[in-house]
């Protein structure tokens, strides 16, 4: 009955307000559906060991050199010469080449967080506390249930049902990775990196809790009623920035070579959790961080 309560007591100002949010919010998550793709997958032109890395690459929106880091092959390796007089099979071309392809920027998808940030947004701002209501009142001030439906539509669609690109964290990787000749439009890069940080500056921290499924998922679990005390602890942040600050300098330390001598290696593969809503884990590492960070998030607010 809270939210019941709650909605009874918004003044008509608000009831606007809220009409034309779930309005505009309907609008922007409808034309993503409608401009997603079929299948992100499984289309696509086939590929087979007897192309080329200059064949093959233009058609997956990346570079050479990151093809032939995909293939376990130098930068530097021939570009025009057949994948396959450089021992590369069909099988493992067609993994690679579907690793790839997941990686592609759903543009339907940045309407659905556009969506999810402005209901949140309004939510925080202009609806959670009725107005004209004193402090007597305020068990009625921002019903949960909003909040978890929001998290379950991040978790659910802008997760599962999208996959695991575009998202938050992949917008500043692949800006870096541009950088290095990975990507063959850094402008685009820059662009995809740029909408995340005008919606996080717009909305805070609600890019990264209610419209970014993996944090919405970790906001999800911390919100169940387990583990109460533990929760009351906190790190302190001198101990969570430093490591922060840690992993992104050693992330441009391996992607410039600098550490390892291998240009192009990206840290952030072997640890990207979003992984999680392809249901595909290319390694035991992305596995165990996806394990490590949900079992945190029990207890750590949002551990990733």
């Amino acid at each position: 009955m809270r939210v019941y309560d709650w909605f009874r007591l918004l003044s008509p100002r608000q009831r606007l307000i809220l009409a034309l949010t779930v309005a505009a919010g309907v609008c922007l998550a409808f034309a993503g559906f409608l401009l997603q793709p079929e299948s992100r997958e499984g289309g696509g032109p086939h590929f087979h060991a007897g192309m080329s890395i200059k064949q093959i690459s233009p058609r997956l929106g990346v570079t050479g050199k990151a093809l032939a880091r995909e293939l376990k092959l130098p930068l530097d390796a021939p570009k025009n010469r057949p994948l396959r007089q450089m021992n590369i099979t069909d099988d493992q071309l067609a993994q690679v080449t579907g690793h790839l392809r997941s990686h592609g920027d759903a543009g339907a998808k940045y309407y659905f967080f556009l969506a999810l940030v402005l209901a949140a947004v309004v939510y925080l701002t202009r609806l959670g506390r009725p107005e004209k209501t004193d402090i007597k009142q305020r068990k009625y001030w921002y019903p949960r249930l909003p909040y978890i439906l929001a998290l379950v539509m991040s978790v659910v669609v802008a997760g599962f049902y999208f996959g695991k690109s575009p998202n938050p964290m992949e917008g500043a990787v692949k800006l870096f990775k541009s950088m290095v000749g990975l990507y063959p439009d850094p402008a685009a890069k820059v662009a995809a990196f740029l909408f995340f940080i005008v919606l996080a500056v717009i909305g805070n921290k609600v890019i990264c809790g209610w419209a970014c499924p993996f944090g919405a998922l970790q906001e999800l679990i911390y919100s169940l009623p387990l583990l109460r005390e533990k929760k009351r602890r906190k790190l302190p942040f001198a101990l969570t920035n430093t490591i922060r600050i840690g992993l992104f300098i050693l992330m441009l330390l391996l992607l410039f070579g600098i550490i390892g001598g291998h240009r192009g290696f990206v840290l952030y593969h072997y640890i990207n959790p979003f992984n999680l809503f392809d249901l595909h884990f290319e390694n035991i590492i992305i596995l165990l961080t996806v394990i490590v960070v949900l079992a945190a998030a029990f207890y750590t607010y949002r551990p990733f």
